[in-house]
């Protein structure tokens, strides 16, 4: 138990220990590129803070791609920060294209910490069932073979005369209104009774 925290303080001292390097060297930097004050504090806060929510969107989400392009982003920027302060840089006077880019640093962090902080992964739909949903119902009996099919009407004996005029019928009707004859239209026309005026019809 004691090994196990003697090895967590390391961690720990070691991490605070390089993160109070890279925050001072951020600052450094930017104070260097003409902004004091407070403003100078608050940029390695801003690039940590990025770090630290692209690397936990990377641990949690599903949008992979973006976290790790910020990620990329927010540590590049740190470790140009501790790079340049290695002698590489003369903070006396910084050149013009570092001040365009730490000027331009807050939008960027401002975007990316937007997207990531708003992009989260849409949750599953879980569907709730009571138990009266998982109850069936009884199913109905099987009806038999002769309860599905429908009854047969009666054969009416129509006349070959009678069907070709009945033809010619429908046919003038088609022409004249653009649409089939119907079985009342048919039987007004013809005068016959009701089931003879089916029977013609089914074989029109």
């Amino acid at each position: 138990m004691r090994a196990q925290l003697a090895r967590v303080d390391a961690v720990l001292v070691q991490a605070l220990i390089a993160a109070a390097l890279s925050f001072a060297h951020l600052h450094d930097v930017a104070a260097a590129a003409g902004q004091d004050g407070w403003k100078a504090w608050a940029y390695p806060v801003s690039v940590d803070l990025l770090l630290v929510a692209a690397w936990r969107r990377l641990r949690t989400g599903t949008t992979k791609a973006a976290a790790w392009c910020w990620f990329v982003i927010a540590l590049v920027a740190s470790l140009g920060a501790n790079v340049a302060t290695a002698g590489l840089l003369d903070l006396g006077s910084v050149p013009a294209w570092l001040r365009i880019l730490v000027a331009g640093w807050p939008a960027v962090a401002f975007l990316g910490g937007t997207l990531l902080a708003h992009s989260f992964p849409k949750a599953p739909v879980v569907v709730a069932t009571t138990d009266d949903d998982q109850e069936q119902e009884p199913e109905p009996a099987p009806e038999t073979q002769a309860e599905k099919q429908p009854p047969v009407p009666p054969t009416v004996p129509v006349p070959a005369a009678l069907v070709a005029h009945a033809r010619k019928v429908a046919s003038e009707h088609h022409t004249r209104t653009g649409t089939p004859i119907d079985t009342p239209t048919l039987r007004a026309r013809l005068g016959v009774p009701a089931p003879m005026a089916e029977a013609i019809a089914a074989q029109l």
